[in-house]
């Protein structure tokens, strides 16, 4: 058995926190959080020295594997920009577990990621929802499908306009997304009245465990127009959504409270490259946390870095948040808006034993990381990896 302990234990898990305590670990799995540490002889012991301990941070929305570290076009299979409607695409054929990306993520403490395409497309795929340590997809999956992509605004319809193509206005983004949601909700019906002889369409199949609920609409969303759009046609349908990105959500905040959607919100550590980002503003998630909205904070890796995560919280609560929001925005909100929540992002018996162990606060930035845990095993240890 694992036990990490002599330090400040954070669950995430409500207000329960321990200013001296342990997490055991067994089996992969987390088995005990408390004042009392029940090491017996053969255990393996983590000393916090002092530290804060908490459930390895969460990263709502990024590309790391995706959009590979320092290899360029070769590396770079985010997008696929020759069809504005692909959502059979699957992020866990282009995502390459060996980018050094993911060593970055584990040195930071983050131990979960959802990732998938980026937003060039009107409906760009399917997201993953993985861990970061493994060395294939198949070891680091913990839930696919996750999430369908969408994208409202500057991107679908700069890439596709500029060559003449639909969409070239944020009607036509609208149109299609509508156009391709009406063909799926008629192919599912078609499906539950076929029969065994049905013969299933792979375009559309990926449709069905959005209409049904299982997994949400993840849209990317930086104008309040365009988030106004996507609670719109979301609502039209009747499916669960995550408002990614959300750059302009402070403007419409109860607008999106009464909505009852989600915000994954950022990156905001990084340039207003785009007018649809004027106002991008690391007070957003703080506005929007304080109206009730659940709110996760997102680096969008490699927009910003992927190891600057907790830099992120720690720039939204100099503008406003609550830092223990800001702290759950990486953690047990990300995990909840996720679909995640029953695996990852508290300290909870019975949950993955995915530890992140700091000197101190992880969003000082000088915070060092002493031990990543993953699954029940040392990922990073401060005193042997580099």
């Amino acid at each position: 058995m694992l036990w990490i302990g002599n330090g400040k234990v954070l669950t995430m898990d409500g207000e329960l926190c321990y200013d001296l305590g342990y997490v055991g670990v067994r089996g992969g799995k987390i088995d005990y959080v408390g004042e009392e540490c029940g090491a017996q002889e053969g255990d393996t012991v983590l000393d916090a020295h002092g530290g804060w301990i908490l459930p390895g941070l969460v990263e709502a929305h990024c590309h790391i594997g995706i959009q590979e570290d320092k290899k360029g076009a070769e590396g770079d299979d985010c997008n696929e920009g020759t069809n504005p409607v692909t959502p059979w695409l699957r992020a866990i054929d282009g995502i390459n577990p060996m980018d050094p990306a993911f060593h970055c993520a584990i040195k930071a403490g983050i131990t979960s990621v959802m990732v998938g395409p980026g937003s060039a497309n009107v409906v760009g795929g399917q997201f993953v929802f993985m861990k970061t340590h493994g060395r294939t997809m198949e070891d680091m999956i913990v839930k696919f499908p996750a999430a369908m992509k969408v994208a409202f605004g500057e991107n679908p319809k700069t890439l596709y306009g500029g060559d003449n193509a639909m969409p070239a206005t944020r009607m036509a983004i609208a149109g299609m997304l509508r156009q391709e949601l009406s063909r799926a909700v008629r192919y599912r019906k078609e499906k539950e009245a076929g029969g065994e002889d049905f013969a299933e369409d792979f375009a559309l199949e990926p449709w069905l465990p959005v209409l049904s609920g299982e997994i949400p609409l993840k849209a990317h969303a930086h104008r309040a127009d365009d988030i106004l759009t996507a609670i719109r046609i979301a609502r039209e349908f009747g499916v669960s959504m995550t408002l990614d990105h959300c750059t302009e959500g402070h403007l419409i905040a109860e607008e999106i409270r009464e909505s009852g959607f989600p915000v994954i919100c950022g990156p905001h550590l990084a340039n207003r490259n785009k007018l649809e980002i004027q106002n991008s503003d690391f007070k957003t998630p703080g506005i929007l946390a304080k109206k009730g909205i659940l709110t996760a904070i997102m680096t969008d890796h490699p927009v910003s870095m992927i190891q600057y995560l907790p830099i992120c919280a720690a720039y939204a609560v100099k503008n406003g948040m609550d830092e223990a929001e800001a702290l759950r925005a990486i953690t047990a909100n990300a995990a909840k808006i996720c679909g995640a929540e029953e695996r990852v992002g508290r300290l909870k018996k019975g949950l993955d034993a995915d530890v992140a162990v700091f000197d101190g606060n992880p969003m000082f930035v000088q915070t060092e990381t002493l031990y990543t845990i993953i699954g029940g095993q040392i990922v990073y240890d401060w005193q042997k990896d580099d």
